[in-house]
């Protein structure tokens, strides 16, 4: 796919030669900026603090700044002028940015990181996975799936995927893209997937939103723009609005309790007899048409069976062949700060998860529960967002309740400004600076009579913190 034949949609102009990425450090910025720094564009970009993603993408020969500063944007990147310069953002970059605001006065083409996705959407067979929770996961399993299969994919993930260290998979053979659909800020409405995957509605983003009515309106949106299918989770509380002509499918886990999210009949896509054996998850997976038995799970984890199933889904009616969809599954590494297990020994396990809704960490505290039933379980959490800490604080404090012992952080405000009368507190706990966490953890598994399990979950920056806790808890 030629970037310039997008482009023509985007500006009169066919000379773009620069782009410019305002928060090129985000984990879908940064896809879209290396995508057309492969193709052969200057592309360059800014972010308010360095990360290991903006160091990587310096790495590979993308500029990147981190002074919000007008007149250093001017010296420094004097050929990004506004005839030669697409420029795209993100609304985590704040409306008085120096840097945006020096741009949108001087009249740069300036896009949403949404409407340069939905561009690319309409160029390829884009396999969107939208929904609350699993979306990162059932997407970057998606992606796996067709990339080892004779079909084939490229990719713009929103997460690192251990399997290829990278959040970006191009495959110019393939007229198949899988694309990570965010519902915030309603950027989803800007693609045009050819399937799509809907994997939750709980409500979030009510900042935006304002109800879980108008949330759930979002969806059933989204759900019209599909052109050929729709694979969603079995019972959730969404009425599609799909077009004639457009399949509808279901799927779900059937265990012993019953069918996952379902009181009746039978997704159209599940898995069954599932069993632990030596710590690894097998199941049956089902089609339509087919049953494909022994599945091996590659990161067993319980929460990925129903998203293993979702993306088998769309890798099979998209012609990945039971061999292909036994391989794909059992070799898939995961995806970074997706319940990545960095310490296991019989005394203490550390797990770090990007959980930031009370569901994703009820989630998170299942999957523990199963996986260590007998241990002590000690929860870190980092809230996210003043608005998502006020909205859900009754949610959150009845899951972190859940565990044996919670540490919050303060709030990590992203791109808000503090709202009176919210922090962490509210949220019960104890609350500790990032400085004091790994003495406060340390003391609490010295204390401890039994195996510990430590969760940290959040999605701030105290992915940041992780490698410091790893060494210090090893040691």
């Amino acid at each position: 796919m030629c970037p310039i034949c997008i482009y023509a949609e985007m500006v009169k102009q066919s000379d773009i030669q620069n782009i410019f990425f305002l928060g090129i450090g985000g984990i879908g910025m940064s896809a879209l900026a290396r995508y057309f720094h492969h193709r052969g564009y200057a592309v360059a970009g800014y972010d308010r603090t360095p990360s290991a993603l903006t160091q990587e993408l310096e790495r590979e020969g993308i500029e990147v700044a981190y002074e919000d500063d007008e007149q250093l944007f001017r010296s420094r990147f004097a050929a990004y002028n506004t005839k030669h310069t697409l420029v795209v953002r993100t609304p985590a970059v704040p409306e008085d940015s120096l840097i945006y605001t020096y741009l949108r006065e001087s009249k740069y083409d300036i896009r949403k990181r949404a409407e340069v996705l939905g561009l690319v959407t309409r160029q390829q067979k884009a396999l969107c996975v939208a929904g609350t929770h699993g979306k990162t996961t059932t997407s970057t399993m998606l992606a796996h799936l067709l990339y080892q299969s004779e079909i084939g994919t490229n990719a713009f993930l929103g997460g690192i995927s251990m399997n290829y260290g990278t959040n970006l998979l191009l495959q110019k053979d393939s007229n198949m893209v899988v694309i990570e659909a965010d519902e915030y800020d309603r950027s989803f409405h800007h693609l045009t997937p050819y399937m799509s995957v809907v994997t939750a509605v709980d409500a979030d983003h009510l900042d935006i939103y304002g109800t879980e009515e108008a949330y759930r309106e979002a969806f059933a949106h989204y759900t019209s723009l599909i052109s050929c299918a729709l694979v969603m989770k079995h019972g959730i509380a969404l009425q599609p609005r799909l077009h004639k002509g457009v399949k509808c499918y279901t799927y779900g886990v059937v265990d012993p309790n019953g069918i996952s999210g379902c009181q009746a009949s039978r997704p159209d896509f599940y898995a069954d007899n599932i069993r632990v054996t030596n710590g690894q998850i097998y199941f049956d997976f089902h089609t339509p048409t087919e049953t494909i038995k022994e599945l091996k799970l590659g990161v067993p984890v319980w929460v990925n069976i129903e998203n293993a199933v979702a993306a088998m889904a769309v890798a099979w009616l998209n012609g990945v062949t039971a061999e292909e969809l036994r391989l794909g599954i059992a070799s898939f590494k995961g995806v970074l700060r997706r319940f990545n297990i960095h310490i296991n020994t019989p005394r203490l396990a550390y797990i770090d998860d990007y959980a930031h809704h009370p569901q994703e960490i009820a989630t998170a505290i299942d999957s523990i529960r199963k996986l260590y039933p007998e241990r002590r379980l000690i929860g870190v959490f980092q809230p996210h967002l003043y608005t998502r800490t006020r909205d859900f604080a009754d949610g959150f404090r009845q899951v972190l309740g859940t565990l044996d012992e919670c540490i919050l952080l303060p709030i990590y405000p992203a791109r808000e400004l503090p709202i009176e009368g919210v922090n962490s507190e509210m949220l019960g706990g104890t609350v500790v600076q990032k400085t004091d966490l790994i003495t406060e953890l340390k003391k609490r598994i010295a204390d401890s009579r039994q195996p510990v399990a430590v969760l940290t979950v959040g999605a701030g920056d105290i992915d940041r913190l992780v490698p410091q806790i790893t060494k210090a808890l090893k040691q």
